[in-house]
């Protein structure tokens, strides 16, 4: 029964993970870790976690003695993060996270977890979030509704596995079973693609009007709705998505170089029928 839950990462996705499960009905403790002073006394602010740890021992000590360690930082810090914990815990334990690709994540995985005298290891990833991060911004209705992937590692799955989906479907959640790989090239598709296509977006228009702040603003100001929404994106942390383009590289350039080539054959067809089959095709995907 899970009754101790360590939150690493107490940011937007790891605070309202922990939102959620108060609002859920969890009495344990959560406790939580964060390099930034700042985001933790947020998260315990506001309820997201029951204790702050700070300092080594205090962290080891939690994290040898809780049921659920949650890995809510970039892909690469949970990769660093899995490498420190393995040799700390054993049976009995379950290490879940929250990272945006998921290949390299469940490779280390099958190796440091899931064997005998080892804790077990629940790759999993919320499709949930906002253009901008932070403790503050956190809610546990964020969660609600979304889709929450797991790629489980061969083998039987444990209570522990199979109680933290159950209160991952008590947030509201509906869970989705998918391999490791396939789910780095969906996500490319449609979560990657939309992310760098409004950062490459936001960061032209910066570079187009920085020089001239009046204009920039006659332009934002008439660019209403669809800008935006088209650049909204584009106020995400590097951080993150430095993270998943270094560990999702192919699958990310697959569509970016799928996505140049059909604004290649836009502008080429501006002023042919082909233009108006191009809005067909995208209606027709507006309405599944």
């Amino acid at each position: 029964m899970i009754e101790r839950v360590v939150i690493v990462g107490t940011g937007l996705i790891g605070s309202s993970i922990g939102l959620a499960l108060r609002a859920a009905g969890f009495s344990g403790l959560i406790s939580g870790v964060d390099l930034s002073e700042e985001e933790l006394r947020q998260a315990l602010a506001m309820g997201a976690i029951g204790e702050a740890l700070e300092g080594e021992e205090r962290v080891l000590e939690a994290v040898t003695a809780a049921d659920v360690i949650m890995l809510a930082v970039p892909v690469l810090g949970i990769l660093d993060w899995m490498q420190r914990l393995a040799p700390l815990l054993g049976p009995g334990q379950l290490v879940t996270d929250v990272g945006s690709t998921k290949g390299s994540i469940a490779e280390l995985a099958g190796r440091l977890y899931n064997g005998d005298g080892q804790a077990r290891f629940l790759p999993g990833h919320p499709m949930a979030g906002k253009e901008s991060g932070g403790a503050a911004l956190a809610e546990a209705r964020l969660l609600n509704g979304a889709t929450w992937l797991f790629t489980a590692l061969p083998g039987a799955a444990s209570e522990l596995e199979v109680e933290w989906q159950d209160w991952v479907r008590r947030f509201g959640c509906r869970v989705v079973e998918m391999e490791a790989g396939r789910h780095d090239v969906v996500c490319a598709w449609v979560s990657h693609l939309p992310q760098y296509v409004s950062t490459a977006m936001a960061a032209l228009l910066e570079d187009e009007f920085r020089e001239a702040p009046e204009v920039a603003g006659e332009f934002l100001a008439i660019g209403g709705r669809a800008l935006r929404e088209m650049t909204r994106l584009g106020a995400s942390p590097y951080s993150m998505w430095r993270d998943v383009a270094m560990t999702n590289t192919d699958a990310v350039a697959a569509t970016l170089l799928a996505l140049e080539q059909r604004l290649a054959h836009l502008r080429e067809n501006l002023r042919t029928p082909e233009l108006r089959d191009e809005f067909a095709r995208a209606n027709a995907f507006r309405k599944r």
